[in-house]
């Protein structure tokens, strides 16, 4: 609507021309009233208007932009008219038969009396040259020259003002494109003038000779009706063949562009669209080109009824004056104000791949008619050969370099891509690769078969797809290995993407009645720090993503002593069961301290694992093993065993010993573990509140409902439960109120922070406040200075662990400890024992 708003607009400017013209119309006509005050006689001077209305019926029209410019025979009764008739009784009867012509085509006002001001302004400046000229006696040559000079005077006053209003209108393209109508235009004006001068030699001669003229005129007006046919047939042919060449070589992307653009042209019309459905991987096309417009546009004039309906019937429709409507197909594209539309089915086959449609003939008195169709249906055809070649060479470079079962590029298409990026130092810039593990697609595709398998694997490549940044290239290098590469600041920030990507795969995927949960390793490669072209980053990112695969869920970054770390780790599978069968683990003790009294709560259980060869493995590293290689409850159990057993030993002051274990996050979807926690509290006699489960906050506040059940189980069994290193994660405290959780630990990080850090300090006043609100105890981690201690004295915090007070100890160790450290004198005799300050 806005659009024809403004075309409305546009067209009410033509009264810039207008005005001028039936200014100049009004002076002219008035001079040859003054010069010569004559009017002729009526009786012919009737004659000859109905001969001029009669006539004006265009034989040929000349499109330029949406007007037509009409090739007439109105030349001819116009040099009667200018011989036998006063001027101005010439300008009344040519202006009142364009007025006459222009309203029974119901022009709009401002085409209408534009034409009307053009007609009375051209005829009065020829009847003021004829004044101007020497008299017209007889039909010799001079009256020849001056009425010939008199019918081209009128042409050229028409054909600038046209000219002039395309202008202002359009802009001086359109201008020129009128102009360039001149030559075909003024050899028309001559022809017709001549004929005319022979019509005058007739009449002048006997007036009888106009029986034999009005047959010579039917005649020649069915010879320029065949010879506006043929224009039409040679120009439709020529723009066929000319469409047929461009498409054929035409680069592929470019067919559209060029197909629409040349089919609007060659059938004259406003609009031309093409719509393609969405079909396998190739989306929903719907392009249109508009005269005036350059480009295409993603609208369409019509409704999308119109299309849809071609191709379900497989058929050809249509609407128009001349084309006959369809009632209902009327009333849905009548709302969109279109005149006439044509709209043919593409075929592939006996198949239907879109449509092909043009909208609005061009110019206010053109309209579509039956012979365009077999036209426009040909065209169709080529169109729909150009296209359906198109896409089969499309999909096969497609297939060659995408994935078939992600439909994602293949390694082929990313380590082209990965070669050209790294040819472009761009300063502040890295070019970086990121690799993708599925973990344990193996297990699935043996436990459900394969097709479970590349269920998982079309889900990773969707999410990776819709979560990785759009400029990234995403693909799948093989097997269980997706590869993303992309332009970063840093190899930091491709860190955080990379785990920023991996949280998003992490969420369960549910098939059917099935729910799997994926996790990936990432490995990470940077150019130029990690590699100089395609093949070595792509052969680091390999060796960066087995490391992290050794320790499932990892993201880890290339660096040079990268292969003989993955190695060793790798090894550690083996080991680790040989290390729980013979005892070679140990557990630890960290103790927990009141931080008002200094009073011992209990202790956390470590696993501590000295490696024969290795030596010291860190936890991360054999807990991570553990998990992987399905160990993690043996290792879970061992630990629980050990500090039970200690708690229960425990005999100092009689007061019992508080346990904390850690469990890892897979542990609370084992619906066994509760019972098998119940089982060992029975089998050492330990009361169940003196063990704390200690959870990482990823594994209960990641959103779901997984972990609730487990958890209330676990509770139900009397076991203190505890979220471990909260503030890591995205989590908040609100989260907390839906877990039966006793006991929130806050992460080292912040704590050790306090003191330099107002922002660590804030964050850990803020955790202490709200939990102590919803009724948890606090647990400081890392207490390590005393001003650390006063500050979380100061803020409420009840309890700590850290280097403060102790590192973690073997049990002997721990015994030695607080014998040395509990002050018997400052201890009650029902309290527990208060230790000493540690210097």
């Amino acid at each position: 609507m806005a659009s024809r708003d403004q075309r409305r607009k546009s067209t009410e400017r033509a009264w810039f021309i207008t005005a001028p013209l039936a200014l100049l119309a009004i002076v002219f006509s008035t001079a040859i009233g003054v010069l010569l005050p004559e009017f002729g006689e009526w009786g012919l001077a009737f004659v000859l208007f109905v001969a001029m209305t009669g006539i004006s019926i265009p034989v040929l029209n000349v499109i330029v932009r949406r007007q037509s410019v009409g090739v007439t025979l109105t030349e001819v009764p116009l040099v009667v008219a200018l011989f036998f008739l006063p001027p101005l009784t010439v300008v009344l009867i040519y202006t009142l038969s364009v007025l006459i012509w222009s309203a029974s085509h119901r022009f709009a006002p401002a085409k209408l009396w534009f034409n009307v001001a053009k007609a009375a302004a051209a005829t009065s400046l020829a009847g003021l040259l004829l004044l101007a000229l020497p008299p017209i006696e007889g039909v010799g040559p001079g009256t020849w020259g001056s009425l010939f000079l008199a019918v081209n005077t009128i042409t050229l006053v028409s054909l600038l003002s046209v000219a002039g209003v395309h202008v202002l209108l359009q802009g001086w393209q359109a201008g020129r494109e009128a102009l360039r109508t001149a030559p075909s235009v003024f050899l028309t004006t001559s022809i017709n003038a001549s004929v005319g001068l022979l019509v005058l030699i007739a009449l002048k001669t006997t007036w009888w000779s106009a029986l034999l003229l009005a047959a010579l005129f039917a005649a020649l007006f069915q010879v320029y009706r065949s010879y506006s046919q043929f224009f039409r047939q040679h120009r439709t042919l020529t723009g066929m063949y000319d469409l047929t060449r461009l498409l054929t070589n035409s680069a592929e992307g470019a067919i559209a562009d060029i197909l629409l653009d040349r089919v609007r042209g060659l059938m004259q019309a406003e609009y031309a669209t093409l719509w393609l459905p969405a079909q396998r991987r190739h989306p929903e096309v719907l392009l249109t080109a508009r005269v005036d417009t350059p480009g295409l546009l993603d609208v369409a004039p019509t409704p999308t009824v119109f299309r849809e309906q071609a191709r379900e019937l497989g058929k050809t429709l249509s609407i128009g004056r001349l084309l006959g409507d369809d009632t209902a197909l009327r009333r849905e594209v009548g709302a969109q104000q279109v005149k006439d539309a044509i709209v043919v089915p593409l075929r592939s086959g006996q198949a239907v791949i879109g449509t092909l449609e043009v909208t609005n003939r061009l110019s206010d008195i053109g309209h579509f008619t039956t012979s365009d169709i077999p036209v426009f249906e040909t065209v169709a055809a080529h169109a729909a050969v150009a296209l359906e070649n198109s896409r089969l060479v499309d999909r096969l470079r497609h297939d060659a370099y995408h994935d078939a079962l992600t439909g994602l590029p293949n390694r082929r298409r990313i380590t082209a891509a990965l070669a050209e990026a790294v040819k472009i130092r761009a300063p502040g810039e890295v070019v970086a690769v990121l690799l993708f593990d599925v973990d344990g697609l193996r297990q699935v595709n043996e436990s459900l078969g394969h097709a479970a398998g590349d269920k998982v694997l079309v889900e990773v490549a969707e999410r990776l797809r819709a979560c990785a940044p759009s400029s990234a290239l995403v693909g799948r290098a093989g097997g269980d290995e997706f590869l993303v590469t992309l332009r970063l600041e840093n190899a930091e920030a491709a860190l955080e993407l990379a785990g920023q990507l991996r949280e998003q795969i992490r969420d369960e995927m549910v098939f059917d009645a099935l729910t799997l949960d994926v996790d990936t390793a990432v490995g990470v490669t940077v150019h130029p720090d990690h590699g100089s072209d395609a093949a070595v980053l792509l052969q680091r990112v390999d060796l960066a993503a087995t490391a992290a695969k050794a320790v499932p869920g990892s993201v880890q970054l290339f660096n040079p002593a990268l292969e003989s770390r993955s190695l060793r780790r790798l090894g550690l599978a083996g080991d680790l069961r040989r290390a729980l069968d013979e005892g070679e683990l140990e557990v630890y003790f960290q103790p927990k301290v009141t931080l008002r009294d200094r009073r011992l709560l209990g202790v956390e259980c470590l696993a501590r694992w000295e490696h024969p060869a290795h030596g010291t493995v860190s936890p991360e590293d054999f807990v991570a093993v553990a998990e992987h290689t399905g160990q993690l409850g043996r290792l879970t159990e061992f630990v629980l065993r050990e500090g039970l057993r200690r708690s229960r030993d425990w005999s100092h002051t009689g007061q019992p010993l508080a346990v904390a274990v850690n469990i890892a996050a897979r542990s609370l979807t084992d619906r066994h573990f509760p019972d098998r926690v119940g089982e060992l509290l029975t089998e050492y006699g330990v009361p169940p509140q003196l063990l704390t489960v200690e959870i990482p906050e990823a594994a209960v506040l990641d959103g779901t409902e997984r972990p609730i059940p487990t958890l209330r189980r676990l509770r139900d069994l009397g076991v203190r439960l505890a979220v471990d290193d909260f503030g890591t994660g995205n989590s908040s405290l609100a989260q907390l109120r839906r877990l039966p959780v006793h006991e929130v630990k806050v992460d080292q990080s912040f704590v050790q922070g306090m003191a330099t850090d107002p922002g660590d300090l804030a964050i850990v006043n803020a955790v202490v406040s709200l939990s102590q609100q919803f009724g948890l105890s606090v647990v400081a981690e890392g207490v390590e200075s005393e001003l650390t201690l006063e500050l979380l004295q100061d803020i409420g915090c009840e309890i700590g662990q850290g280097f403060l007070f102790s590192r973690p100890l073997p049990y002997e160790r721990l015994e030695a400890w607080f014998g040395a450290q509990a002050d018997q004198e400052a201890t009650g005799a029902d309290e527990l024992p208060r230790l000493r300050v540690v210097p």
